[in-house]
């Protein structure tokens, strides 16, 4: 894959620093893959990723587009701790084939097949935004952006998030949408008869309902005010129906 990072985080501190920032539990990273997001204080997505052990240290896989404000991120909250933030030159490879030796399960689903961190790549043909749209799985830069609530985007079920890990930035705002209230808006499956453009505006009734996203044949992915999800949705004129 080119359109991915590693950022290396070596130093005594390193695990506690991460455990301090990220979503999820990195001591989880000793049975496979952990996938995470660092978060705002106000609980919006800066970048997701996929936490992976280094012997000591840990390798975390990012968007090559967001790899520079993460590192800048983490390099801010650096402060005294025995931490050391730098690139990997190593490759992301995935596939949903035969795994080769070394490759580990893609946490969020188990149809999102491997991921393995090698020095040469080795990625099949998969139809990734065929298995997102059929498992609602968002992408940096789509679904993903800087007004993003995590849970909104699934997090809780594709395995991103640990609520019994303790304090993280943006774990108030996280927590609250758990236990205090019921969630609103969020991704879901839609179908609909042909494609329209990411961003198109969705509406029901004439008023404001959702954004269209990922499309893969008659199915796509879209955020959604669950209150307004009727039978009368519409993008670009196209009708959109809730799968």
């Amino acid at each position: 894959m080119t359109d991915r990072t590693l950022i290396r985080i070596s130093g005594s501190d390193a695990h506690s620093f991460l455990q301090g920032l990220i979503t999820n539990d990195v001591s989880k990273v000793k049975d496979g893959l952990v996938y995470a997001a660092l978060l705002t204080p106000q609980g919006k997505f800066i970048a997701d990723f996929f936490v992976a052990a280094d012997g000591d240290a840990l390798l975390l896989d990012v968007v090559t587009a967001v790899a520079p404000t993460l590192a800048q991120r983490l390099t801010m909250y650096r402060l005294r701790a025995d931490v050391h933030i730098e690139e990997c030159p190593l490759t992301v490879s995935r596939g949903t084939g035969p795994a080769p030796a070394g490759a580990l399960p893609d946490p969020r689903h188990p149809d999102l097949g491997w991921r393995l961190i090698s020095d040469s790549a080795c990625s099949d043909d998969t139809d990734w935004d065929a298995l997102r749209v059929a498992h609602v799985i968002p992408e940096t830069g789509i679904e993903l952006t800087p007004d993003t609530y995590i849970l909104e985007a699934g997090f809780e079920r594709l395995n991103g998030i640990d609520f019994k890990k303790g304090c993280y930035v943006g774990q108030e705002i996280a927590a609250r949408m758990k236990h205090k209230t019921e969630l609103k808006k969020g991704l879901v499956q839609v179908a609909l008869s042909a494609n329209v453009a990411v961003g198109t505006p969705i509406t029901a009734d004439g008023k404001p309902a959702g954004t269209m996203f990922t499309q893969s044949g008659t199915k796509g992915i879209a955020y959604l005010r669950f209150d307004r999800v009727t039978g009368g949705m519409l993008a670009d004129g196209i009708t959109v129906v809730r799968s």
